[in-house]
């Protein structure tokens, strides 16, 4: 028989009964009327905040959202959780605290949720860490759920974004691009609200979201979310092993951001599927790119909308074997059902390729082990930056003195840029490095210059450049023994990482370290430092007891 499902099986327990007249008091305060106790309860989760244009117009859309959990027989209740901004904060201090909101956008969203008794709830991001934070609650709490992003933005002037930015830093520096130049890009590349126009995170997340069957292309999701609640359909009964999948290949097909990685490793870890970097490895052999997006590619992602968006892509990949159809989706339905019948793009479009003719036959996130990362590196190798880098190490204390040295002309052709101490405890947070990979772009060394670090990259970077490097420096990894001069190879197609050492070297070497002062000694980040673990297991923060098994 059919299990029977209680719509109101949270809120019951806040709002029925004699004994709960306090807390019925405290919402009809806040605008509840008797009806409206007997309704499943559904928050809306808006990541709201003027800090960001990724996220000004998020209010906006979270009211209409609750608007349509009313007019769908639910009762809405807003609230709002933190944003940071990535572009913003990039390349200073701030910018540590990115990866920490990832878990404090999940931490608010349960405690919330949890202690409001919601039977389900819409989640809104728009912002990088918005949408992986939204999707971590969402497989922590397990309820009815779905989420909404709030878009990208539309190309600047001369279709400028804020890579566009980064990069005249570089070229001004470099004293290719004047004051006024550069001022003029400043002015003109960001008209709007909507998160950054390429296939960098925000959208990178997006897109994988979708493909995990979380949101609702073109759909009321806001509507969706009741029905969820009454058809009794969970995250976790949508979030498989074969759905992680499905969105690790939309991503490679996308030539999506490394920090796809990371996340879909945290979001999986929270819905209680095993994913490791192996699978990425795995999966990626037999995917191709097919999209030329920035910021490898000619376009943004607001062209790609324009042809259709991500389901023909998918439709693309499902009829090749390359999708597993039968994954549930939020619709109710499932992969192959919600894709039937989607129409594919219009003939003549290139900005994405045929199966028969990609980008690059296989993936281009990449997989690195080796002496200076036994735990794994990712790389984001798309083939125009070649497979292969060997050269003399040029080592920086964080990304500060990187950034200084690279835009003052001490980088030179033929460096391997190490920037260490910004990985997920030593930063703490795991900075971005668009700062230093768009100063290396700008002063025209994109070519002639790799970068490795246990920091991560922006999905704004591009280059030969390698990220997520395990163990990290703050604990003793191997990328903390390096010394400038030392040889470094990199070898995309062996999937391997080294610097040319003996093993009775780097023993010496190790011997003779001793762990850096942490960065943060009260407030967030020292706890977030406490907590946290490593970047090849999705940098989730974990009790003591689970990270040292994991160690």
């Amino acid at each position: 028989m059919k299990k029977s499902i209680d719509p109101r099986g949270y809120s019951r327990i806040v709002m029925d009964g004699a004994r709960q007249a306090p807390s019925r008091a405290m919402l009809r305060a806040v605008g509840f009327r008797d009806e409206d106790f007997g309704r499943p309860q559904i928050g809306v989760a808006s990541t709201w905040g003027n800090v960001t244009p990724c996220n000004m117009h998020i209010g906006d859309l979270a009211r209409e959202a609750s608007v349509g959990v009313d007019g769908a027989g639910g009762k809405s209740v807003l609230f709002n959780t933190i944003t940071v901004s990535d572009g913003i904060s990039m390349g200073t201090p701030g910018m540590r605290y990115s990866l920490v909101s990832r878990e404090l956008i999940a931490d608010s969203i349960e405690a919330v949720a949890g202690a409001a008794g919601f039977d389900g709830f819409v989640a809104l991001g728009g912002c990088d860490k918005n949408m992986p934070g939204c999707a971590m609650a969402m497989a922590r709490l397990n309820r009815p759920a779905v989420f909404v992003y709030g878009g990208t933005i539309r190309p600047g002037a001369e279709r400028r974004d804020i890579i566009s930015v980064f990069e005249a830093v570089g070229a001004n520096a470099a004293g290719k691009l004047s004051d006024a130049g550069l001022l003029e890009i400043e002015r003109t590349a960001i008209p709007g609200p909507g998160s950054c126009g390429g296939m960098y995170t925000a959208n990178t997340m997006a897109s994988a979201i979708e493909a995990l069957g979380l949101s609702l292309p073109g759909s009321s999701a806001q509507e969706a979310v009741v029905g969820l609640v009454r058809s009794g359909l969970k995250p976790r009964d949508i979030l498989t092993r074969q759905a992680f999948e499905n969105a690790i290949t939309v991503v490679i097909a996308l030539g999506g951001s490394t920090n796809a990685v990371l996340h879909l490793l945290a979001i999986a870890n929270e819905a209680r599927v095993r994913l490791d970097l192996d699978d990425f490895t795995r999966i990626g052999r037999r995917v191709p790119v097919l999209a030329d997006l920035k910021p490898s590619g000619r376009y943004l992602m607001s062209e790609l909308i324009a042809i259709g968006g991500i389901q023909p892509l998918m439709k693309m990949l499902l009829a090749a074997g390359l999708l597993h159809p039968d994954c549930l989706t939020v619709t109710g339905h499932t992969v192959r059902e919600n894709l039937e019948n989607v129409p594919m793009y219009m003939s003549g479009q290139d900005i994405v390729r045929p199966l028969s003719n990609p980008l690059k036959k296989d993936s281009h996130l990449v997989v690195l082990y080796g002496n200076i990362a036994p735990e794994g590196a990712v790389a984001k190798i798309t083939g125009k930056e070649g497979e292969r880098f060997a050269g003399r190490a040029r080592v920086f204390e964080g990304e500060e003195r990187a950034t200084q040295a690279i835009l003052a002309g001490r980088v030179r052709a033929g460096d391997v840029v190490v920037i260490r101490g910004e990985g997920p405890r030593g930063g703490p947070g795991m900075r971005e490095m668009l700062s230093p990979t768009s100063a290396i772009t700008g002063r025209g060394l994109g070519a002639q210059v790799a970068l490795i670090t246990d920091g991560r990259f922006s999905g704004g970077s591009h280059g030969f450049v390698v990220g997520h490097v395990s163990p990290e420096a703050a604990v003793g990894g191997p990328i903390a023994l390096l010394r400038h001069g030392d040889r470094i190879r990199i070898d995309a197609a062996r999937r391997e990482l080294h610097v040319e050492l003996p093993a009775a070297e780097l023993r010496r070497r190790r011997a003779a370290w001793r762990p850096p002062k942490p960065y943060a000694q009260s407030g967030v980040l020292a706890k977030y430092a406490q907590l946290v673990g490593s970047a090849s297991r999705g940098a989730v923060t974990e009790t003591i007891q689970a990270r040292r098994r994991n160690s």
